[in-house]
């Protein structure tokens, strides 16, 4: 992080909401277009819904804006590319996130597969069970076409990771999608095999349907980092009607009357279930608090430090980028390269078939 006497970015979020104005003093805009029009602001951050990522973030880079995108970055491989000569021409910084490929145990994983000691990484397993396609959404979300269900949303963060410790360039994607409950009319689960070029290849388990919780695996730390009671939750919330699921979304959200702030800070680091990652000489696995080394029948952990501020990873490498200039690791074509296994996932499921790629790029 940087500190008091260098610079400070100076960010305008598109999608955060007047709340934060009233809150912060913050300025507030009513529509994009006057947001990216205000010469004060830096850096555009770009958190609308998916169907609008192009579209907003090519009008930042149009101001000259840096731009920090959420994954993904875009719907298709023609907006990424836009996105990213738009970007060029302006001269402007990109990166796309937040995935879990930043937390910090995924990225210590990373520097303990490089280091070599462990010979080199053969295989990945990951596997997140949660009740992501219950929680409230907007109807966009239960719409692929528009960016919705788990490929877009939660396979995004599973992808980022594997490729970031695979080395990046995936070669072929084999997969299968679950679509089981027709009042939630999107992906919901997927398995994926995924081969990359260096021979390593990765396996990829998904379920957003709120039975199973894996986090049972991560000592009941959840994917923001807090304890949780195991099995808890409430019985499933039905809705009469769209309007009283997005009534019910906003009120909870950041400005809604029934927001709460989270009571302290987060516990452990984020994590997005289990990570397992096969060297020749050990066996790695990401833990909300370090990583376990298994090796030679014993198990040791080399811990991280808890976390001090929430996803300061994303801001450290925004941060990086825009004031010393220094070319972010989750830059556009990461962000495409990583779209590119998602809409692989897709096609390969519907069409029952391996799909090669052509846009990957190494780490």
């Amino acid at each position: 992080m940087s500190t008091a006497s260098e610079s400070k970015l100076r960010i305008g979020v598109a999608g955060l909401g007047r709340a934060f104005a009233v809150d912060f003093s913050a300025n507030a805009y009513g529509t994009v277009e006057e947001l990216c029009a205000d010469p004060t602001v830096e850096v555009i951050y770009v958190a609308t819904p998916h169907q609008w990522h192009a579209r907003h973030a090519l009008l930042a880079a149009r101001h000259r804006k840096h731009l920090l995108v959420e994954k993904p970055i875009a719907l298709t491989l023609q907006e990424c590319t836009a996105i990213i000569d738009a970007a060029r021409s302006a001269g402007v910084h990109l990166v796309v996130g937040h995935s879990h490929s930043f937390d910090a145990p995924v990225r210590r994983l990373r520097n303990l597969i490089e280091s070599g000691r462990y010979g080199d990484m053969r295989m990945i397993n990951a596997i997140n069970y949660t009740d992501y396609l219950y929680r409230p959404r907007r109807p966009e979300e239960l719409d692929t076409t528009l960016g919705g269900g788990a490929i877009f949303n939660q396979a995004a963060h599973q992808i980022d990771i594997v490729r970031l410790l695979g080395g990046g360039r995936v070669e072929s994607v084999r997969a299968a999608t679950g679509a089981w409950d027709k009042t939630r009319p999107t992906e919901g689960a997927y398995a994926a095999l995924l081969m990359f070029a260096n021979g390593a290849f990765a396996s990829l388990t998904y379920s957003g349907y709120g039975n199973f919780d894996s986090d049972e695996f991560q000592g009941w730390i959840g994917e923001m980092g807090q304890k949780k009671m195991p099995y808890a939750g409430s019985p499933r919330r039905r809705f009469d009607n769209q309007q009283d699921e997005i009534a019910f979304k906003n009120a909870r959200n950041y400005g809604g009357p029934e927001f709460r702030l989270s009571a302290g800070q987060d516990l452990a680091h984020q994590n997005f279930g289990t990570l397992l990652v096969s060297c020749e000489r050990a066996d790695l696995r990401a833990l909300p608090n370090g990583v376990m080394i298994y090796q030679n029948g014993s198990a040791q952990l080399d811990a991280l430090p808890a976390p001090t501020i929430p996803r300061v990873e994303v801001i450290d490498e925004l941060y990086d980028a825009v004031v010393r200039n220094q070319p972010p690791l989750h830059n556009g074509a990461w962000g495409m390269a990583t779209l590119e296994v998602l809409l692989a996932i897709l096609q390969s499921s519907r069409e029952k078939l391996e799909v090669r790629l052509s846009h990957q790029v190494s780490r």
